[in-house]
């Protein structure tokens, strides 16, 4: 029986705004480059794999500042890249500083609140993991979602990312849950997914864009509307 869910925070419950292909597309045209924003939204798609991959080996908050330019520079490329724009790494890296120089904040999906809300008038606990490094309880206040969350755990709490199975483990003792009752949902194959299923959690892989990996041995949604349906059919 299925007595929690728990949600990757960034992609799955809450996007930046304004919304990162909005930025990208004008950081380009000031650099004379011209890509449409679906192309940069199967980019992301792409690259944030690189991102999760590297994070996942040395996280990135510890790396020096040289350190991560030349990384975004190489995340960036894969980005345009994607997109069909080839770029090199200095254009890449430039792109990336006028990106990033941008004001921005979170704000929940549309479809984030009703979902958490009926999860809890449907009896389940209700959590977030994430790999930020922020304090969650000011985050998760701020963008509205405070009201709807039993359990939160972050990576700087516990002191390593998801896929490591520790952030995992932080999350089922706060809830007082067996791996096998509770759902973990997230956009990223190997820190959410592989991450969950790792400590015997069930797994379900949001994919907002449709640039999702194919063959993926999880259950799949593309809304978080779709997810209390499928949490009856896990019961």
């Amino acid at each position: 029986m299925i007595k929690a869910v728990s949600f990757d925070f960034y992609n799955t419950l809450v996007r930046f705004w304004p919304p990162l292909e909005e930025i990208q597309q004008a950081a380009c045209h000031e650099l004379g480059l011209t890509v449409r924003e679906k192309a940069i939204t199967h980019g992301y798609a792409v690259a944030d794999l690189l991102f999760n991959r590297e994070n996942e080996e040395r996280s990135l908050s510890s790396r020096s500042d040289e350190e991560r330019l030349e990384f975004f520079g190489r995340y960036e490329q894969l980005i345009l890249e994607t997109a069909g724009i080839p770029v090199s790494i200095d254009l890449a890296q430039r792109v990336w500083k006028m990106a990033m120089s941008v004001p921005k904040d979170f704000m929940p999906f549309d479809d984030t609140v009703p979902a958490l809300e009926q999860l809890r008038e449907s009896g389940y606990k209700v959590g977030v993991i994430t790999n930020l490094r922020r304090d969650l309880s000011q985050l998760c206040e701020r963008v509205g979602l405070s009201p709807y969350l039993d359990f939160m755990v972050g990576s700087e709490e516990v002191g390593i990312e998801k896929p490591h199975p520790p952030i995992f483990i932080a999350a089922l003792e706060k809830v007082g849950a067996a791996p096998q009752e509770v759902v973990h949902v997230g956009d990223q194959i190997r820190s959410d997914v592989m991450g969950a299923q790792g400590v015997g959690m069930h797994a379900v892989l949001i994919d907002r864009s449709g640039f999702g990996p194919e063959a993926v041995d999880c259950l799949k949604i593309s809304s978080l509307a779709e997810l209390s349906a499928l949490l009856e059919s896990i019961s």
